[in-house]
């Protein structure tokens, strides 16, 4: 591979992890958002029951709470997922405990009530959600508490470079990531902004959007010790591509491979 002149600062600003910091995430097929579907909503406890039974591990989405707290959701504004409108971030953890997914009876969990559920027993991917206009700090130290004496594998992950960044500075024990996708921005000037958030983030890992790879970005890093996630992974097409330059997929649909898990 060609030598890129961005190497030398890449190892200076963002070194690679020490040897087998993040060896229990090479190989696994993370479940995008639980494994969700006719009998689970997306990001469900009953969607992350389900991706645990199977053997998957667990890639989920975080959201601060008006009252500062950490709670399982991916859309900013619950209308898509409940009957409820309005800002997920202008509810209370309380509040949010109470409203239901579209014809479920399930609500919205906490980060903590899926730390219980699931308990240790397959790896954690755990996507921490802002805008760049929102402090970070608040959802950082949320998602910090409720890790406090988690025993299981599990790593944070933001395309907000400044959420792995905190993690390296207060939380240092924790494994942090940051995604990463090259659509619409594969011009020299989004290059530099790619390795800029590289130094700022500090990451252990890249999560790659699947759609860019091969990607000389992902490759450079990987070849120096980073590892790769990829998602999201829908098609036995996009799996293959994802063993081929990837070391983790985040998959779902057709993407999620058959598992076997123990007698």
């Amino acid at each position: 591979m060609h030598l890129s002149p961005f190497a030398p600062i890449d190892r200076w600003l963002a070194p690679a992890p020490q040897a087998g910091r993040i060896d229990w995430l090479r190989g696994v097929s993370f479940a995008h958002r639980g494994l969700w579907g006719e009998g689970a909503p997306e990001n469900s406890l009953s969607a992350f029951a389900e991706a645990a039974a199977r053997g998957l591990g667990i890639e989920c989405d975080v959201q601060l709470t008006a009252d500062g707290e950490a709670v399982v959701f991916h859309d900013f504004d619950l209308a898509r997922l409940t009957g409820a409108d309005g800002a997920v971030i202008e509810r209370t953890a309380a509040q949010l405990s109470e409203i239901p997914f579209t014809g479920r009876n399930e609500t919205i969990p906490s980060l903590r009530a899926m730390l219980d559920t699931i308990q240790g027993r397959v790896p954690l991917l755990i996507e921490l959600k802002s805008r760049a206009a929102w402090p970070i700090d608040r959802l950082c130290a949320a998602v910090q508490r409720d890790l406090a004496g988690y025993r299981g594998a599990h790593a944070v992950m933001s395309f907000d470079p400044r959420a792995p960044a905190w993690f390296a500075q207060a939380a240092p024990a924790t494994a942090r990531g940051l995604i990463v996708s090259e659509e619409n921005g594969r011009g020299a000037r989004h290059a530099v902004q790619r390795h800029l958030a590289l130094w700022r983030a500090r990451p252990d890992f890249l999560a790659y959007d699947v759609r860019d790879l091969p990607s000389r970005f992902a490759a450079m890093q990987r070849q120096r010790g980073l590892a790769v996630a990829t998602w999201t992974v829908r098609s036995p097409e996009l799996l293959a591509r994802a063993h081929a330059h990837a070391d983790a997929q985040i998959a779902e649909g057709e993407g999620v491979p058959e598992v076997v898990t123990g007698p």
